[in-house]
């Protein structure tokens, strides 16, 4: 019906509100029109509803349409069914579909975190021993609790294949981890590979999933609690504070060793080139002798006397020059003459800066006339006190 009729809003008695009957009568013509002339209701001449029931049937009609418009929200994913079976999936936005009962629609979260718990339930305290007992490689009873996220993948295959979400995940973890663990070793579950049985428990159980087409993918598996049995509990305890005691004994033996080692290796290699130093001085002043004696043998072969009385003298000056007495022999053979040059220098104020003074020529002299035994007997008398 057009809202512009000219007839609108005039009734039979001018002034009134409309016939609705009057307005149905038209509509019915109007549409007899469209249709070819056909009168609609099976050769009737139209609807004949009383007072405004027509009215009431197209709000209905309306509203019913309405019903079919449905708004998908960010993260979410809506799939659409027509009489149960599958159509379409629609993305986020607003949506419509054909109304109940020819479809309905499943709005289903994908980017939701879903937590399923294995071994325990709310707490980890609160225990489920027939999934938290396990059996591993090396015939040990552990016990484990674990929680397991994941989220939705496929919004077809989460409806369609699984007919308990949180079971199926629940089992595929527990089947996962139970075999898992069984190919491990107790140390290996309970310490160092924590992290790696995680991560290999992920695999695992996203590889049952998707080939049971659950549509879900597995987010993080969190070791919550992976310990003996409380029976044992004490002397694995014990074993494993014997284990940390070893760790650290071990720890403190290899600082010693890497302070001590270093410092006697670097007292070697001094003592080392201290030898080194030692042997090549050794060597050198031999060598230095050794030549010296040959220039002095070449001497000696030329001038025989004249060496041997260098030889001396350089020999008392070496031997006097660390002494403050003098003894000096006069050439008669008499007494001796002893000169207390020490008592005379400290007398005197003056310290010796100097070693004593070597004798000279004129003190030490010996007359001509000595030879051989009495240079003897000198050495003799100068090494009397």
């Amino acid at each position: 019906m057009a809202w512009n009729d000219p007839q609108w809003g005039n009734d039979r008695g001018g002034g009134g509100p409309p016939d609705l009957d009057e307005l149905w009568r038209r509509f019915n013509q109007r549409l007899n029109g469209l249709t070819g002339g056909k009168k609609v209701g099976g050769g009737m001449p139209g609807f004949k509803l009383p007072g405004g029931a027509g009215l009431l049937v197209l709000l209905a009609l309306l509203v019913w349409l309405a019903s079919g418009f449905y708004i998908v929200d960010t993260g979410q994913r809506g799939v659409v069914l027509r009489f149960g079976k599958y159509v379409e999936t629609t993305q986020p936005g607003p949506r419509w579909h054909l109304p109940y009962p020819f479809e309905s629609v499943e709005v289903v979260n994908t980017e939701q975190v879903r937590t399923v718990e294995v071994g325990y339930r709310n707490s980890v305290k609160a225990k489920v021993l027939s999934e938290s007992l396990m059996l591993t490689d090396d015939e040990n009873i552990i016990d484990l609790q674990m929680s397991v996220q994941y989220t939705l993948k496929d919004p077809e295959d989460f409806l369609f294949m699984n007919r308990d979400p949180d079971e199926t995940v629940k089992q595929a973890a527990e089947t996962a981890i139970r075999e898992i663990v069984g190919k491990s070793k107790m140390d290996f579950v309970l310490y160092e590979g924590r992290a790696e049985v995680a991560d290999r428990a992920t695999k695992l159980m996203q590889s049952i999933l998707d080939r049971y087409k659950t549509g879900v993918a597995i987010s993080k598996v969190n070791m919550q609690n992976a310990q003996p049995p409380e029976q044992v509990q004490a002397a694995f305890d014990d074993a494993v504070k014997a284990g940390q005691d070893r760790e650290r004994l071990k720890n403190e033996g290899q600082a010693y060793a890497n302070d001590v080692i270093p410092k006697a290796k670097g007292v070697a290699a001094r003592l080392a080139e201290e030898a080194k130093g030692y042997q090549q001085r050794v060597v050198a002043n031999a060598q230095g002798e050794a030549e010296r004696f040959r220039q002095i043998q070449v001497e000696y072969a030329k001038a025989p006397q004249v060496t041997r009385e260098r030889l001396y003298q350089d020999a008392m000056q070496q031997v006097m020059s660390s002494t403050t007495k003098v003894l000096v022999d006069d050439k008669q053979g008499g007494n001796l003459l002893y000169l207390p040059l020490d008592k005379l220098m400290q007398a005197t104020g003056a310290a010796p800066t100097q070693p004593a003074a070597t004798p000279t020529a004129a003190d030490t002299a010996v007359p001509a006339g000595v030879r051989g035994s009495d240079a003897m007997r000198s050495r003799e008398r100068e090494a009397r006190p």
